[in-house]
């Protein structure tokens, strides 16, 4: 369903994720993003793109976004994702390591495909949504980790009213993929440490020279080591109050720390209370 590239000279119109915030039509993900922007959360520079405008350059009718910098990180901002009932965890393509807006294209086709495949349609399927698929995407400049993971703000196993930290060393892909078993940690309400599990992290997702990202052996002395210290505990609890702030009930978060800076990747509703 692609058309000639050679006749998509014109680039795509993308919104900075702050003007993103209409769900309907930029999607759940791009739709928080652009709420936790507007209240000054620490979210990575970035725009969205529509899903008629993803649909076009799934086409071949347009080029990608011009956009400076990089590398880039490319998600699916679907029209049914990220909602209180239906996350799509694991169904749709998120592209890391792109390493330029001359890829962005290519990128966002993927994530569009992403959508359509058997796997993402029975999902639809089994959650009683409809069979038409929109889907929106997010470019954001890539955070290349030290250290990163997942933070729910109330225990998505038990229920119980604390903090659930998972981490791991590099990009939080090594997390939300299973590649490796995850630190963990729990925080009381008051931001107090209650527990302090190391896991097992012999591989480390990280950027890639030659674009993409790349699965790397981590060193033998940090496999089992603790990733996260004590400031950074603090710093990942108050992130999680400022987005109790903004955002309505349990929140499952994806953040990262770069450089001793905490960002915020992705804030959704946690679906499995």
């Amino acid at each position: 369903m692609t058309a000639d590239r050679d006749t998509a000279a014109v680039p795509a119109v993308a919104v900075p994720l702050t003007d993103a915030a209409d769900a309907a039509r930029y999607g759940g993900k791009a739709a928080q993003l652009a709420a936790a922007v507007r209240a000054g959360l620490p979210v990575p520079e970035g725009v969205a793109l529509d899903a008629a405008t993803v649909e076009r350059i799934a086409d071949g009718e347009l080029d990608g976004p011009v956009l400076a910098g990089g590398p880039f990180a490319v998600r699916s901002s679907a029209i049914d994702e990220d909602a209180a009932d239906a996350s799509f965890a694991g169904q749709h393509r998120t592209c890391l390591g792109v390493p330029d807006a001359a890829a962005v294209a290519g990128a966002v086709r993927e994530v569009w495909e992403s959508g359509r495949t058997p796997s993402a349609m029975a999902y639809r399927d089994r959650m009683g949504l409809p069979a038409t698929v929109s889907v929106a995407v997010v470019v954001q400049q890539l955070v290349a980790a030290d250290v990163a993971g997942v933070l729910f703000t109330r225990n998505p196993v038990t229920g119980a009213d604390e903090r659930v930290v998972e981490a791991a060393w590099g990009l939080g892909e090594a997390v939300v993929q299973g590649l490796v078993t995850p630190d963990l940690y729990r925080l009381d309400t008051a931001g107090a440490v209650v527990e302090r599990n190391p896991g097992y992290k012999d591989v480390a997702v990280r950027l890639d020279v030659d674009g993409g990202t790349a699965e790397t052996p981590t060193a033998e002395h940090l496999v089992e080591a603790l990733c996260l210290d004590d400031g950074q505990l603090v710093a990942l609890h108050r992130l999680a109050e400022r987005c109790a702030r903004v955002f309505h009930g349990p929140r499952d978060i994806e953040w990262a720390f770069a450089g001793g800076r905490l960002w915020l990747l992705q804030c959704r509703p946690v679906t499995t209370l």
